[in-house]
């Protein structure tokens, strides 16, 4: 087995627990990975404002991959390395089509991201859990209407979420947006569709920042739990699902970890990295 240089974890259900919160275990593990040079990287659906502070200020984290790998940062010098976003034209287009189904949406753009007050006020009506409800009212910039937000803007998109109630609905949204052939579409959860650029995936961003810093493919693990994270599994040297993971990302995986809530993350990256 080569050995590991560069770790990407996936936050929510991966690093962090069902409370989102960062547990002593892991904490430790991950100090220790930073302590032998291990480049470890928050590997994210969320922009990096909305990541926790927990994270944002962890000591020694330079790097970070966030909105799926539509961004690829250097944190720790405020510098955007690479990007793969969707032009602000097929964004518009994206978000009109969401209007055709009953779906709750929002749009990542400019490190911003922006979601609507009728939205907002009734997540509960779109499968949206109480613990995600709170992340999404810290972090979402509430407008009028987010479309006329991003055309403002006037920047690229970085994502797109719709989020659903209905389960029949969420499956006559994605055929539509994967019948379009122009954009990427995965998950991070059962009730969610996340919209992407072509070239906007987490695994794609992980071997692009490997070679930034020189590293080979085989020097590199994944840690995920969601659909959004299969391109990880596939990709990275090492990819590890949670035990609380997709069926569909345990079966793309080279290693199944314990839960989010069992330190799972410490328990893979002990056996495996730091096992000397």
């Amino acid at each position: 087995m080569s050995e590991i240089r560069f770790i990407a974890l996936d936050l929510d259900g991966t690093l962090l627990d069902s409370q989102k919160r960062l547990s002593h275990r892991n904490e430790t593990v991950l100090k220790e990975c930073i302590r032998r040079g291990i480049t470890v990287v928050p590997c994210t659906g969320r922009i990096w404002f909305g990541v926790p502070e927990v994270i944002r200020s962890f000591p020694g984290i330079r790097y970070a991959i966030t909105t799926n790998g539509a961004v690829i940062e250097d944190v720790a010098e405020g510098r955007v390395l690479d990007e793969r976003k969707m032009s602000q034209e097929l964004a518009l287009e994206i978000l009109e089509l969401g209007k055709q189904f009953n779906t709750m949406y929002d749009a990542y753009a400019g490190g911003r991201a922006f979601g609507e007050a009728r939205f907002i006020d009734h997540m509960e009506d779109y499968g949206i859990s109480p613990e995600l409800s709170k992340m999404v009212r810290s972090t979402r910039e509430i407008v009028p209407d987010v479309a006329e937000a991003v055309r403002a803007l006037g920047a690229t998109v970085e994502k797109i979420n719709y989020f659903f109630g209905d389960m029949e609905e969420r499956r006559r949204a994605k055929e539509a947006l994967l019948a379009r052939g122009d954009v990427l579409v995965s998950a991070s959860f059962p009730t969610n569709l996340e919209i992407n650029a072509l070239g906007a995936s987490k695994g794609e961003a992980i071997l692009r920042l490997a070679e930034h810093l020189g590293l080979r493919p085989d020097q590199t693990m994944g840690f995920g739990d969601g659909e959004n994270d299969i391109s990880m599994m596939r990709l990275a040297g090492i990819g590890v699902a949670m035990g609380n993971a997709m069926e569909t990302v345990k079966a793309e995986a080279d290693v199944i970890t314990g839960t989010n809530d069992a330190d799972g993350v410490a328990d893979a990256i002990e056996r495996l990295v730091l096992r000397d």
